[in-house]
């Protein structure tokens, strides 16, 4: 069983670990655009959120700088494939790449410390709340809120623009939608939500590393799929909700496999678990359709 504290840090993860999730299903579900982009745009919104707030700027406002750096990360991304016509894939490991040296070059060295400075985070521990419960209260609301606003972003007409750039980009063109705009729009926004996972990871975690977005894609994905396996995305808030859901229920397999003492896992297991979790999520939905299938069969 996972102790309390335990509990809340999986909560606490998994909800930044959903606005990853966001980010993942507008680039690869909406837009049906694989994009790897967020292994450095994670560590990058947390690199401009850190160094701002220790240069004395606001926390919120230094987030806020965060998720617009993200979004020039995703902008580039998308460009290189919309401009140069650069395979998507390859234009995204190519932006990677290359902020890797960037966050180096924005934090000056391969981490910083952000335990004496002040946060998001900080008014909220006035409330009288536990040290461990302050955070996740933060986190649903700032999920909740970018789950409203992206729903309410998708059913805009921009928003239907832009799923139908991903579902058919040429019947797309031919209502006079520029696809090209729509990519690199939806990549943006895409990178802009990640980039705000990693300002909230390093304010909640209390450092900023320039390794901490390595397997961010593979986790966003496992939270995106085995969310799907558990909520039928049928519409746009169903989608964003198994994106959240997803995300917890990845971070809380995670601890319950580390701190079940039966398995003798430790955390340099976490990559062969999260690996197993990841083809449990794909593998599971088509499990359950065939032996539904099964059962109509013999009802029949």
């Amino acid at each position: 069983m996972l102790s309390e504290i335990a509990f809340y840090g999986a909560l606490e993860t998994g909800l930044i670990y959903g606005l990853v999730a966001f980010g993942i299903y507008i680039s690869f579900r909406v837009l049906d655009f694989p994009d790897l982009t967020v292994d450095g745009s994670f560590p990058l919104g947390a690199a401009v959120a850190a160094m701002l707030i220790i240069a004395g700027w606001n926390p919120w406002i230094a987030t806020g700088c965060a998720v617009l750096a993200g979004m020039v990360a995703g902008a580039v991304t998308a460009l290189l494939n919309v401009k140069l016509n650069i395979l998507n894939l390859l234009a995204s490991i190519l932006t990677m790449i290359a902020l890797y040296s960037v966050n180096l070059r924005i934090m000056g060295r391969p981490n910083v410390a952000l335990l004496t400075e002040d946060t998001v985070l900080t008014p909220w521990y006035d409330l009288g709340l536990a040290f461990h419960q302050v955070p996740v209260l933060l986190f649903i609301i700032v999920v909740f809120a970018v789950l409203i606003l992206l729903w309410r972003f998708m059913k805009s007409e921009t928003g239907l623009a832009m799923r139908a750039t991903g579902a058919n980009p040429r019947m797309a063109r031919a209502q006079g939608i520029a696809t090209g705009g729509m990519i690199v729009l939806g990549v943006a926004l895409s990178n802009g939500l990640v980039g705000l996972a990693g300002a909230l990871f390093a304010q909640s975690q209390g450092a900023a590393d320039v390794t901490m977005g390595v397997g961010v894609i593979v986790i966003g994905l496992a939270s995106l799929i085995g969310g799907e396996a558990v909520i039928t995305p049928s519409t746009v808030v169903r989608a964003l909700l198994a994106c959240v859901v997803g995300a917890i229920i990845y971070r809380l397999a995670i601890a319950l496999a580390l701190n079940a003492d039966i398995l003798g896992l430790r955390a340099q297991d976490l990559n062969l678990i999260t690996a197993v979790l990841v083809t449990l999520a794909i593998v599971l939905p088509g499990v359950r359709t065939k032996i539904a299938n099964r059962f109509t069969r013999k009802s029949a």
